[in-house]
């Protein structure tokens, strides 16, 4: 599973070409940020995104953990996943929330479900896996964004989550370790607004379940030391680049 990223305030989508543009109204919120190191790309020739939509009402942070128990606890399937669903929006929303809050609990609603995981997985103990590694890499991650966003973090809006959707690639059972197939989108981008100016980082890696996107690494799929980073944060909206990983 791998890296990188894009823009944030209403909650319309807009797709040009191959990228699609979730535009959405949040909230938001020092310390030295480690961020995640540049990469080689080897992006194949894409579309560029524009995004002109009126911001609509802000989406409503995903509610139920019932939902993704469920979600989690089904089979797989081939859809490929909508970044212009309610569903997705509304995932962002509860991630967002969590970098705001600077709080894991409310971004959970956007990680992979551990049901899922257990099915995916071909390793000893994926639930030990999923619990001590992933999501605890993912609490890290949380923090370290609520850090970049500092003061500001309050007022901070989500204005769009930039989703390149020729990056989509399957990847087979069997690779990886894993025991079922799944689509993984690398380098999708969080935009936001904060004191006036667009900013934006990256999602690393987010993979599919049942026609859903997941956040499955926020800021690093392997990382140096036991910390949190955030995916190339920059001033703009930023830009993705692809890699092909799983």
């Amino acid at each position: 599973m791998r890296l990188r990223r894009r823009r944030v305030g209403g909650l319309t989508l807009v797709a040009a070409g191959a990228v699609a543009t979730l535009l959405i109204s949040g909230s938001v919120g020092g310390g030295t940020v480690p961020t995640r190191p540049g990469r080689a790309e080897n992006a194949p020739p894409t579309a560029k995104a524009a995004s002109t939509q009126q911001p609509a009402a802000a989406p409503q942070p995903a509610p139920a953990q019932s939902q993704r128990t469920s979600a989690g606890s089904l089979s797989q399937t081939h859809a490929y996943p909508s970044a212009r669903s309610a569903q997705f929006k509304s995932l962002m929303a509860s991630l967002w929330a969590g970098v705001v809050q600077g709080s894991l609990t409310p971004a959970l609603a956007a990680f992979f479900p551990r049901g899922a995981y257990l099915q995916l997985k071909a390793i000893p103990s994926a639930g030990s896996d999923w619990t001590n590694r992933l999501v605890h890499d993912y609490g890290l991650d949380i923090g370290a964004a609520h850090r970049l966003l500092g003061r500001g973090a309050p007022q901070a809006r989500l204005i769009a989550v930039d989703v390149h959707g020729g990056f989509g690639h399957w990847i087979s059972p069997d690779v990886c370790y894993n025991r079922v197939g799944y689509y993984e989108m690398p380098n999708a981008r969080l935009v936001y607004r904060e004191y006036g100016q667009i900013r934006s980082f990256g999602i690393a890696s987010m993979i599919s379940w049942r026609g859903v996107w997941y956040i499955v690494h926020l800021g690093a799929i392997l990382r140096s030391s036991d910390a949190g980073v955030v995916d190339e944060p920059s001033l703009g909206p930023g830009s993705a680049a692809y890699s092909g990983t799983c």
